[in-house]
């Protein structure tokens, strides 16, 4: 929502200030359709010829996220983190074998049932249960896990920030391309040189609005929507983050009330449970 009012906001302004000054809006409307299938066409092969399909899909499948809420809520950590408390209070009481079948199956596991929301995240279900697996194992101590944990979390954030680079490249060609659009409209001013100057003046305002464009689509447009995904990007790290902070506490001997104080520290503040907030909820959830 948010998105949209800021794209509005900025159209308005633009457009709105440049027609209170006596801008003829026609001139720009007329070149409009033009110079955006230059910009966009160019832009578009560029954009196909400097990325792999994989990133091509991750970023249209971004440019759709950047419209949509924030999944990453206090209510979803919460969940998270009452999972992780189960799965360490029942393999504390009972012994990490008794978490196996769990680990194993997490779709049939009463534990993973009582929390759909994150059983349905099967990216970050497997995460758990790979690293749930090591521990139960016993092969590896908590400095190989936890390098094993960064090691696999900076593939997925060099995964997640393709789209954003792509996205800043993008936008870093939109002004060159404005500027092509441009100088091809001048090209075409050129060989009409004989028209009267009211024709002449009209043909080169048409050129400069390529130019205006692809700086707007830069700027107002492509620019803050790769910020955007880029924040979405680092709010989605957070929970591998979360997970692996409260698994290495675990492993270093911690009861499972501490080892989520652990992971619980590692949230952003704005949806981060507090202390009561997270204990009446693994309350409730017994």
């Amino acid at each position: 929502m948010f998105v949209i009012i800021g794209f509005v906001i900025s159209m308005v302004c633009i457009f709105g200030v440049f027609i209170m000054h006596g801008g003829n809006i026609g001139v720009v409307l007329t070149a409009l359709p033009f110079e955006l299938i230059t910009i966009f066409g160019a832009a578009i092969g560029a954009f196909l010829i400097n990325n792999q399909m994989k990133v091509v899909k991750a970023t249209l499948k971004g440019f759709g996220q950047c419209f949509k809420g924030s999944r990453f809520t206090k209510a979803r950590y919460m969940e998270l983190l009452a999972l992780q408390f189960d799965i360490l209070q029942k393999a504390r009481k009972e012994g990490l074998m008794a978490i196996e079948q769990d680990v194993d199956n997490p779709e049939q596991s009463p534990l993973f049932k009582k929390y759909p929301v994150i059983s349905a995240d099967h990216h970050l279900v497997e995460f758990i249960t790979d690293y749930l697996r090591m521990m139960v194992s016993g092969n590896l101590n908590a400095h190989e896990i936890e390098s094993l944990m960064d090691a696999e979390i900076e593939t997925h954030h060099q995964e997640a920030h393709a789209p954003v680079a792509a996205i800043a490249r993008l936008a870093g060609a939109l002004p060159a391309f404005g500027i092509v659009a441009a100088v091809l409209g001048v090209v075409n001013t050129m060989g009409s040189v004989g028209q009267p100057p009211a024709v002449l003046g009209g043909m080169i305002g048409s050129a400069l609005v390529g130019t205006f464009l692809g700086i707007l689509l830069a700027y107002g447009v492509f620019e803050p929507l790769g910020g955007l995904l880029e924040q979405k990007t680092e709010e989605a790290s957070k929970e591998f983050a979360c997970v692996k902070t409260t698994l290495l506490a675990s492993m270093q001997g911690y009861a499972p009330s501490t080892a989520i104080e652990f992971g619980r520290k590692v949230l952003f503040s704005d949806v981060r449970p507090s202390f009561s907030e997270l204990e009446n909820h693994v309350k409730g959830k017994k």
